[in-house]
């Protein structure tokens, strides 16, 4: 059963960035550089998990009987300090190398760190459930967060990276902030949603809505950059594999 709740716990991050690397039509990574992204993404977990005490310690409440405060603790207590968490690491990192040199890279990029990040978080939510209620508590969060969670990260990775690739290839200064916040305040609705549907059960409804809408606004995202793709025409040469 171990090898079994182990695949379910990693798959969905490796689906994902098969997806993503598939998507990448014109002008593959390199794959040392897209594991590295990915292992990046483990170690920033440990700037999000110190970011999220420092919330705490000032008082934010993703829980709060004031949903407006809920609201504003989840996007700056949650979405704010994991993306942030994650961004750095492509801003200051992937984004100054060379082969960062179309549009579609900070979206590659920014997944590879987000499902990184992702991967780790499951393990440790699985592991969890796991050691509180055995095989089914652990099968039955890692088959949720494969449906939700993980697609999540990814996807708010993808905002950012849109971003992040235009403010690269266009030059466009400080660009990728923006894309940040973006992430940061579509990550924190989510978990709003989620952590406060049970008292607020019509947020289930606002929860599908909006998981539905980031679906369709992230594949916009990623067929944007791919039509803007210096290598579309085959004009310029460069697989780095």
């Amino acid at each position: 059963m171990w090898p079994l709740l182990v695949l379910l716990t990693i798959a969905p991050g490796l689906a994902i960035a098969i997806f993503i690397y598939w998507k990448d039509k014109f002008e593959k990574e390199p794959r040392h550089l897209l594991i590295k992204s990915f292992f990046l993404g483990v170690f920033s977990c440990v700037p999000a998990v110190l970011l999220t005490w420092l919330g705490e310690s000032i008082g934010l409440s993703n829980q709060s009987d004031n949903i407006i405060f809920s609201a504003f603790s989840c996007i700056a207590g949650i979405g704010f300090t994991e993306e942030f968490s994650k961004f750095i690491f492509v801003r200051y990192y992937t984004f100054r190398k060379p082969d960062f040199n179309e549009p579609f890279d900070g979206i590659t990029y920014c997944v590879m760190v987000a499902i990184g990040f992702a991967t780790f978080e499951n393990f440790l939510y699985v592991l969890n459930s796991f050691s509180e209620n055995g095989y089914s508590g652990g099968f039955s969060t890692a088959f949720i967060r494969a449906i939700f969670s993980v697609p999540g990260h990814a996807m708010f990775g993808v905002i950012m990276g849109f971003y992040l690739g235009i403010e690269k290839h266009n030059k466009k200064i400080n660009l990728g902030f923006y894309g940040l916040v973006l992430a940061a305040v579509a990550h924190g609705m989510f978990d709003f949603c989620l952590f406060n549907a049970g008292k607020y059960p019509m947020l289930i409804l606002f929860f599908l809505l909006l998981f539905g809408f980031i679906v369709k606004l992230s594949l916009k995202a990623i067929k944007i950059h791919q039509e803007d793709s210096p290598f579309k025409n085959g004009n310029i040469s460069g697989s780095h594999n």
